[in-house]
């Protein structure tokens, strides 16, 4: 993999991690037109992921700031609190996934286009029910209500399906709580917040490996952090630009994207 690849697949991993279009997907589709090694892959997305992480955390420290003063400053239940146990019963499924399915999930990853373009047409579908669904509901003078903890775990479901390479994690977590009710306003925020604790669990993971010589790549330094660096200062944007996309409602327009990737993977896949 060269440094202008590295770039370029560290910009497609910034901007689709928190885009409804799903960044696995989209980096499975650069990196078989780049035709880069599966060693490769592998390094490189740990990589990337990591700073999209980075990215969520730097766009929303104050809101992270506040649940962490909130949740060990004080010993009397708040709101804050009540935040955090819900992102903790939104984890569960992907625990799950995690624990007892972690081989089963990889062997999805480098299998072919396929279900990568399959998977972009689900996560259009999920994007267009949502929309329709919520502007029905603000049609009758009905408001979306904050997360509860049933939507909580729900949302939790939707996340542990998008493991799937094409499943956009944010489309589908985001979809699903607007499909539960929930205000477009806050379920953008607690999609993000979710996955922190996971994604940062697994690249920890990922990076153990990397560093004990598990994870064996041939890549360079310089590509590694071209694509880092896209990665992050994408993702920044990406996260700022996705918080306000959905409060205000425009997710039919990644949709229409989705389905055009997801028939090229398709097409591709068959050639």
């Amino acid at each position: 993999m060269s440094w202008w690849e590295a770039l370029v697949l560290g910009i497609i991993q910034g901007l689709t991690e928190f885009l409804p279009v799903s960044s696995s997907g989209h980096l499975e589709i650069g990196q078989a037109l780049f035709g880069t090694a599966s060693e490769e892959n592998l390094t490189f997305a740990i990589v990337v992921h990591t700073a999209t992480v980075l990215a969520t955390i730097v766009i929303l420290w104050k809101e992270i700031m506040q649940l962490l003063r909130g949740t060990f400053c004080t010993l009397a239940w708040n709101e804050e609190k009540d935040y955090v146990a819900k992102i903790l019963v939104s984890m569960i499924p992907v625990f799950v996934v995690g624990m007892f399915f972690k081989d089963e999930v990889e062997a999805f990853f480098g299998s072919g286009l396929l279900l990568v373009g399959i998977c972009l047409i689900v996560t259009a579908l999920l994007l267009c029910l949502s929309e329709w669904l919520t502007k029905r509901l603000a049609q009758k003078g009905r408001a979306g209500h904050e997360v509860s903890y049933r939507d909580a775990f729900v949302i939790g479901l939707a996340q542990a399906c998008a493991v799937l390479p094409g499943l956009s994690r944010s489309g589908t977590t985001i979809a699903t709580g607007l499909l539960c009710g929930v205000k477009k306003e806050s379920v953008a925020q607690f999609s993000f917040l979710m996955v922190l604790v996971p994604i940062l669990g697994e690249a920890f993971l990922d990076l153990l490996d990397l560093l004990k010589g598990e994870v064996v790549s041939s890549l360079g330094l310089l590509p590694l952090a071209v694509g880092f660096v896209a990665a992050f200062v994408t993702g920044c944007f990406a996260c700022k630009f996705m918080l306000n996309i959905v409060r205000k409602q425009k997710l039919i327009y990644f949709a229409i994207y989705c389905v055009c990737a997801g028939a090229f993977a398709i097409v591709w896949s068959l050639l």
